[in-house]
């Protein structure tokens, strides 16, 4: 008895990916008031500015995601 492989939903990938921008840009506005730490080092702030600009990649990725998640969902009429 072989089993089936589980049907794509993405009914909830819209909701899924605008919450992952919003955890991620909260992450960045955390990483930003760390930053203010004087204990820092030069090191551990440029650390966080790459990751930060890591994030911001990744913030723009999720969008497009959104986008065309969007555009299936209208064309499926999915709700």
């Amino acid at each position: 008895m072989q089993k089936q492989p589980n049907r794509d939903d993405r009914s909830n990938n819209v909701e899924r990916l605008e919450q992952m921008v919003e955890n991620t840009e909260h992450n960045m506005q955390e990483a930003n008031e760390t930053m203010n730490d004087s204990e820092l080092t030069a090191s551990q702030k440029e650390q966080i500015k790459e990751k930060n600009q890591h994030r911001e990649e990744s913030i723009e990725q999720f969008k497009i995601e959104i986008q065309e998640e969007k555009a299936y969902r209208e064309g499926n009429d999915l709700q």
